[in-house]
């Protein structure tokens, strides 16, 4: 061996060390956010976060069916009472009475601090005694008993306010003290894990112990031998997706490898052969995903899924360089001949790749930055690498065998022409007259999730009484306290739309956790002592009530107005502290607060009514809509990067070949491919997706290789024909295998490449230039 090729040996093998070395440090993520934009508006910035992290994505829906009515409740009544103890979950609700009792004595000892009635006016004759009055009336109401029971500590009925607003909420029917479907065929949980939600191996885990607790649960409550257990949410969801990604990457990695195996064994026959041509394929993922860690701190488990890609490339470098080299000679005397045009094929590549660098998708930007870096070094391995391990003469004869179809394309190209160019604008017809929406409009279409397991989750959802969360009103502020002071003022200006009928309600995380100065000035409304038994004993004048049975109700204010305010801790293991956390969260280097708006009939008329009341710093979010505009800024950007994209390739082999002819003969084969590839997909009444998109991009960087060589003037044309065909069979099954995927985004690229790539070879045969 040369002392060059040493020195190349041994820098691939130190950069192999190095790869592997930072592979093993980075963290693997299947968090789906990954493709969802980096920065955005404030509404589709909100959708994001909570996807990620807030308390959305940490519920769990569980339900426990196939038993009888009694013996379902008691296995919910089992696993809440496990699920409780564990400190892997932040609450656990199923409708039994002694969860309840933590609200209800919360809300109880705070009532003063959490009543909006409560004003020094409430507290005067008057008004204690329309208290009075009208709490002695809800003795006869559905609150009867509660009022009875409360009257002597709350005659101002601050607690029977409150307890109603708890309740404002629709609940899962109750059967046998806990919560059961609308039918009684399920028991009904809700658990909020404490981890946050792009936290998967947590969710992995706590998900488990929902699992352990049934089966202790299903084994100790005789008659619910035979149940089920069944969840849904986002925490589901993550960890399904997870493991789906995961699955289809070895699987699918493993497919694609055996299939390219056996064509180049059956190609070179020959086992030292094809593990120097896998040899480039290796050393360029391990470069990628190494560049990846290095770049973004995390590798998404969708960019190993697509190192697929790269195996049906990138052993193309390997393929040209053995079925160029002629019998007897050295392939190091092959690279010279075919280097220039290998160099730009892999440049025109890296443009069509580099687009997706720019992405404000994490994803994308990963899946461009792993190609770019394994596709240089597949090149650079074959050039410096591979050839230095190849002792000896070598032929590759026994690839020539697969360029007879190809080369029967190209001795009739002369009457094939005028057909691919007559199917080229049948295509571009088709996909200019095509009636269907052209785009993918639901943001559902990026989701690895079945469509039963959405179905099942908004069953569940409806059963427990989930509101859907499609209008809200957000502010901001620079800290916790803030925040709530914008939300209380932002409630007070939407008052007047309840009024008048525009919204139903307004939910808000002041109900239960008000900001410290309206507490403080709820606190300084309550009358001292002396006078509030003075106000008392003149409001009680003329009535059947004696004013000794209220001496709870004097001592409870004198209480509170020597008491702390509430604080956030105080609200831990209360169903209370989810509500408030889901509508109350940090972001960035502030706080946000959402408003949900029920009962809305017209969002448009609404919409104009809240721009309407001038009130700085309110924002109205439709958030069906916003996730409309997050999809349609997905597919801008796209159409921009793709554009970009393409013409960076054209650029390029514009000053790279420079002449006209030579470049309409490069690029007309790609033109081609991408519209009948379209067409295509867009046969049937199919829709195009992002995916799509970033495959027809990628289909014109692959394309470009078969173009080039097709252009250039080659004296064996069999063994480059050869060389193409073998390496487009390679590049075929590669993405084709990525299209069996029920990811989406590795399916819409997967099946649009092969398709795209098949087309690109067969055109570029075809419409090639005659040579004399």
């Amino acid at each position: 061996m040369k002392y060059q090729s040493r020195i190349a040996v041994g820098v691939w093998l130190a950069a192999l060390v190095v790869a592997i070395a930072l592979i093993a440090r980075t963290p693997f993520s299947a968090d789906m956010s990954a493709f969802l934009p980096r920065s955005a508006g404030l509404a589709q910035q909100l959708l994001v976060d909570q996807l990620r992290e807030g308390v959305a994505s940490r519920l769990v829906l569980v339900a426990v069916e196939r038993a009888p009515p009694a013996a379902l409740a008691a296995v919910s009544r089992h696993i809440a009472a496990t699920l409780r103890q564990d400190g892997r979950f932040a609450l656990v609700s199923n409708g039994e009475a002694s969860a309840r009792a933590r609200d209800r004595d919360l809300v109880w000892r705070n009532r003063y601090l959490l009543s909006p009635a409560v004003t020094a006016e409430h507290f005067s004759v008057a008004g204690l005694r329309r208290a009075l009055d009208d709490t002695v009336a809800m003795l006869g109401s559905d609150l009867g008993l509660l009022a009875k029971r409360t009257l002597p500590a709350d005659p101002t009925g601050e607690a029977l306010r409150l307890a109603q607003d708890l309740a404002g909420r629709t609940q899962p029917r109750t059967v046998d003290g806990a919560w059961a479907s609308r039918d009684g065929r399920s028991a009904l949980l809700l658990v909020s894990t404490r981890a946050a939600g792009f936290d998967i191996d947590a969710q992995e885990l706590a998900l488990a112990g929902i699992a352990e607790a049934f089966e202790i649960a299903r084994h100790a409550v005789p008659e619910a031998a035979g149940a089920t257990l069944v969840t849904t949410g986002p925490p589901v969801f993550a960890v399904q997706s997870r493991a789906r990604i995961k699955s289809d990457a070895e699987h699918l990695s493993l497919l694609a490898v055996v299939l390219i195996a056996g064509l180049l064994l059956f190609a070179y026959r020959s086992i030292s052969v094809l593990a120097l041509a896998l040899l480039p394929v290796a050393t360029g993922s391990l470069a990628g995903l190494a560049a990846v860690g290095a770049t973004f701190g995390f590798i998404h488990g969708i960019t190993i899924g697509f190192g697929v890609t790269l195996i049906g490339e990138a052993v193309d470098y390997a393929i040209y360089l053995f079925t160029r080299t002629v019998p007897g000679a050295a392939p190091r005397a092959t690279l010279p001949r075919i280097w220039p045009t290998l160099r730009l094929g892999m440049l025109t590549s890296v443009c069509g790749f580099s687009a997706m660098l720019f992405s404000q998708f994490t994803g994308f930007a990963q899946l461009g930055l792993f190609t770019i870096v394994g596709l240089t070094t597949a090149l650079a391995v074959t050039r410096w690498v591979v050839p230095a391990l190849i002792s000896g003469p070598f032929s590759g004869t026994g690839a020539i065998g697969v360029a007879a179809p190809l080369l029967a394309l190209v001795r009739h190209r002369a009457r094939l022409r005028w057909g691919v160019l007559g199917m080229t604008l049948a295509a571009g017809l088709s996909v200019m007259l095509h009636g269907a929406p052209y785009w993918e409009s639901e943001l559902s279409a990026m989701s690895p999730i079945p469509p039963a397991q959405l179905v099942l989750d908004a069953r569940l959802r409806g059963e427990l009484g989930a509101p859907d969360l499609r209008y809200l009103v957000v502010v901001e502020g620079p800290d916790r306290e803030a925040a709530l002071g914008a939300s209380e003022r932002a409630v007070a200006a939407l008052a007047p739309l309840i009024t008048v009928g525009t919204i139903g309600w307004v939910d808000a995380p002041g109900r239960f956790m008000p900001s410290q100065a309206t507490q403080s000035a709820r606190r300084a409304a309550l009358p001292d002592a002396p006078t509030l038994r003075a106000n008392l004993l003149q409001a009680l004048a003329g009535s059947n009530l004696r004013d000794d049975i209220f001496a709870p109700f004097l001592a409870d204010v004198a209480a509170a107005r020597e008491g702390a305010l509430l604080v956030r801790e105080d609200l831990e293991g209360t169903s209370l502290a989810v509500q408030v956390d889901t509508l109350l969260h940090p972001r960035g280097a502030g706080w946000v607060v959402m408003l949900p708006l029920y009962g809305v009939a017209d969002g448009l008329a609404l919409a104009r009514q809240i721009d309407g009341l001038n009130q700085p710093g309110l924002v109205f979010v439709e958030l069906r809509g916003e996730a409309d505009a997050l999809l349609a800024s997905f597919r801008n950007e796209a159409l921009t990067l793709s554009a970009v994209g393409g013409l960076a390739i054209a650029l390029l082999l514009g000053a790279s070949l420079r002449d006209g002819r030579r470049l309409a003969a490069v690029t007309l084969p790609l033109a081609a491919a991408v519209v009948c590839t379209a067409a295509l997909l867009l046969a049937g009444g199919g829709k195009l997706s992002i995916f799509n998109l970033f495959g027809l991009l990628l289909v014109v960087a692959v394309g470009s290789n078969y173009s080039l060589f097709f252009e250039r003037d080659e004296k064996d044309r069999a063994r480059m024909v050869a060389s193409l065909m073998l390496a487009d069979l390679c590049t075929v099954i590669g993405f084709g295998v990525l299209s069996l995927s029920g990811v989406p985004v590795l399916r819409g690229i997967g099946g649009t490449v092969a398709i795209g790539a098949a087309l690109s070879l067969v055109f570029a045969a075809v419409l090639s230039p005659r040579r004399t």
